[in-house]
């Protein structure tokens, strides 16, 4: 906990001068324009081999990767034992032995837990009809992530499911942090792992009714999920069955099952058009069957119930989608109708079908919502909550044939509580409330919800939580978190670290920026392609208003974001850098003109219809330029920045934020501090142990406080 000694602020380690980028300057011609890039050689030609294996990286990239984090390292050194202290905290915040509540299947619950010291889950199952998520009785271990763990220096398990008769498990695990997943299959009687091993997937996978085949996603060269194949046990991989392949590279495929578990879905998807196909789960040769084709902006996902699919869309301007029913025999476009009808300004989430219930996530006026629909009949109700500003997610369960809907609640004081409802009775039960074993009292705490009022007079919402003691009269430095991308809001939940900054008298705020969905769909389509400024101008606006409101003051501001978020971070830096006294950006997203050009990369095709493709549109260029945070460094004074990012990240590739850091390094005027950190063995996630994660949010926390002047409390 904070001490309440006076001391000296602590200031920087005296670290050797900066690492210094070679400039090795590059050309590129589009649309009749020339551009400069010193510093595109810091793109690897083998990126696809080095997200394989870190070690084939360029000698010469590796060195400048290596010394920024040398420099880094010394620079931080006099926060090493406040990094200690900030990781101890958080870490004793964090039920080790802890639990999900057992989730029932047939003759079992199946769960997941920790054990204390543990850094993976371990899956288990006991027989099913105890709900307790603190009991061990009966247990089974299926998949020990902490023994699986053993000797790598990144694992994660992306995907575990077991087959339907209960005997088997398959599990998919990423051993280096690249997203290219392992998949085995293990006999649960005996506990072998059988010959059915598949590599280069991409993490999804699905049992058909069968027990005996499963379906899988590979990747292509350009790590795409590109290709569905059906997998029958016993046969080699060269004989499993090409079921789907997605020959656009702009779209994505994924895979699901319905909730009554008869049909497997095959989706591709791009961030607004989807195409839905479907597989009866009990006749798992049969060829996948097309809901409806893809139509540009046009997006739908599938559940069914009886003889009618339920498809949730935003089909017919539906802008904050309706759900539709439409025949099992008959489901495309000209037999949906609507069960629930649009109505602008309430967001449909998402949904969960049950044998007699319809349920619904939504959000409207910024806050989310469950409504339980009977079926058949249509009467709803709401599940009431008490709290001003909270976050709702729905639990899917295994059974389809209950009455019994599993949701999580928290907010920014209150820790996650998880419910068993009963949808029949309209009851609930307490099934588990997050422990913070080191203690945490929300009396203690204050949260708030204000509007600040952006460029074109739209309202932003801003969610702010603060230590009741914390003096409101400006002086309080102020961390203001932000995303603003992929139509994805930032809920209003309750997150034990932030506490290690909230103790220490900082103010945490998350701004609701156009760009995510938070005030409806049209709140994303305003804040992204041609919109896109609106993300950076909102951002700016809340950081304007919680100066205005006194809870803060310029210059007293650390703004944080990740991935799409460290383009928000890097766009403001430039726009209105005298707002903040400190940015960080973690695996930013900052060379958005030169990705969105190279059409190799995996995402990109993917993303051209969230940010434009300035190959075809010379307009999409022009936007993009105008705000590309790595194309629009200047010669001024910029705050103090901490970047960071991933060796084998494909989403946010290394060299992005390498680039943005050795350019600013170059033009800016101040003598803030600059630094890269990237993590050499991991990917767009960062550490992949729980407990390994929160040296990273340590280092970023300690860099705030040390910028702001706190590193001594």
């Amino acid at each position: 906990m904070p001490s309440d000694s006076v001391s000296r602020p602590l200031a920087p380690g005296p670290a050797a001068a900066p690492p210094v980028a070679a400039r090795k300057p590059r050309h590129i011609t589009l649309h009749g324009e020339t551009r400069e890039d010193p510093y595109a050689w810091l793109r690897a030609d083998n990126w696809r081999e080095v997200m394989r294996d870190p070690a084939v990286l360029d000698s010469e990239i590796r060195a400048y990767l290596e010394a920024e984090n040398a420099y880094t390292k010394a620079a931080m050194a006099p926060t090493e034992a406040l990094q200690q202290q900030l990781f101890a905290e958080m870490k004793a915040r964090i039920k080790e032995d802890d639990s999900s509540v057992p989730s029932p299947d047939g003759t079992f619950a199946y769960y997941q837990r920790f054990e204390t010291g543990g850094q993976h889950p371990v899956f288990c199952r006991r027989p099913a009809g105890d709900l307790d998520a603190t009991r061990r009785e009966g247990e089974e271990v299926l998949l020990d992530g902490n023994r699986e763990a053993e000797g790598e220096s990144y694992f994660r398990v992306a995907g575990c499911a077991h087959s339907p008769d209960h005997r088997l498990l398959a599990y998919a695990i990423d051993r280096n942090g690249s997203e290219r997943y392992r998949i085995d299959v293990k006999d649960l009687e005996s506990g072998e792992l059988l010959p059915d091993r598949v590599e280069e997937a991409q993490g999804s996978l699905v049992w058909a009714n069968d027990g005996r085949t499963f379906f899988y996603v590979t990747l292509d060269a350009e790590h795409r999920p590109s290709k569905v194949f059906r997998h029958r046990l016993g046969d080699g991989p060269a004989q499993d069955t090409l079921v789907y392949e997605e020959t656009d590279p702009g779209f994505f495929v994924g895979l699901d099952k319905t909730e009554s578990d008869r049909f497997i879905v095959i989706s591709a998807h791009d961030h607004t058009t989807s195409e839905v196909r479907v597989i009866d789960a009990s006749a798992p040769q049969s060829a996948p069957r097309l809901i409806a084709a893809r139509d540009r902006d046009v997006e739908y996902e599938v559940s069914d119930h009886g003889d009618r699919f339920l498809i949730l869309t935003n089909a017919e301007g539906a802008i904050d989608f309706k759900i539709v029913e439409a025949p099992i025999d008959s489901p495309g476009r000209e037999s949906w109708r609507d069960l629930v009808a649009h109505r602008e300004g309430r967001l449909i989430l998402s949904l969960l079908v049950f044998k007699d219930y319809l349920v619904r996530l939504e959000r409207e006026n910024g806050l989310p919502r469950i409504v339980v629909r009977a079926l058949p009949g249509g009467a709803e109700h709401d599940i009431a909550f008490d709290e001003e500003a909270y976050s709702l997610a729905l639990v899917p369960g295994y059974l389809y044939d209950t009455t019994s809907l599993r949701f999580a609640y928290s907010s920014l004081t209150t820790p996650q509580q998880v419910y068993d409802y009963d949808m029949a009775e309209r009851s609930r039960v307490l099934r588990k409330e997050q422990e913070v074993p080191s203690g945490h009292d929300p009396a203690d705490y204050e949260a708030r919800r204000i509007l600040a009022r952006s460029h074109d007079g739209e309202e932003v919402p801003v969610s702010l939580v603060y230590r009741k003691a914390t003096p409101l009269d400006g002086s309080a430095p102020l961390l203001l978190y932000g995303y603003g991308s992929y139509g994805m809001s930032i809920p209003a939940a309750f997150s034990t670290n932030r506490f290690s900054l909230i103790d220490r008298g900082f103010i945490y705020a998350i701004a609701h920026i156009r760009g995510g969905t938070d005030k409806g769909y049209g709140w994303y389509l305003h804040g992204k392609r041609e919109k896109k400024v609106n993300t950076f101008k909102d951002y700016i606006a809340a950081a304007e208003a919680l100066i205005a409101q006194g809870f803060t003051r310029a210059g007293q501001i650390v703004g944080h974001g990740g991935s799409a978020g460290g383009m928000l971070m890097g766009a403001v830096a430039n726009m209105r850098p005298d707002l903040f006294r400190g940015i960080v950006a973690e695996v930013p997203f900052v060379d958005v003109l030169n990705t969105m050009c190279d059409k190799d990369l995996p995402l990109t095709p993917p993303e051209w219809p969230e940010w434009g493709n300035p190959l075809e549109s010379v307009e999409a260029y022009r936007t993009i330029s105008a705000y590309s945070p790595y194309d629009n460094v200047a010669a001024k004074a910029y705050p103090a920045i901490l970047a960071t990012a991933g060796l084998t990240d494909p989403r946010v590739t290394y060299w992005e934020p390498a680039k943005w850091v050795a350019r600013l390094r170059a033009t800016k005027t101040d003598g803030n501090l600059l630094l890269l950190h990237t993590v050499m063995t991991a990917g767009h996630g960062g550490a992949s142990g729980r407990f390994d994660k929160l040296h990273e949010v340590a280092l970023a926390y300690a860099f705030a406080l040390l910028v702001c002047g706190k590193a001594d409390t």
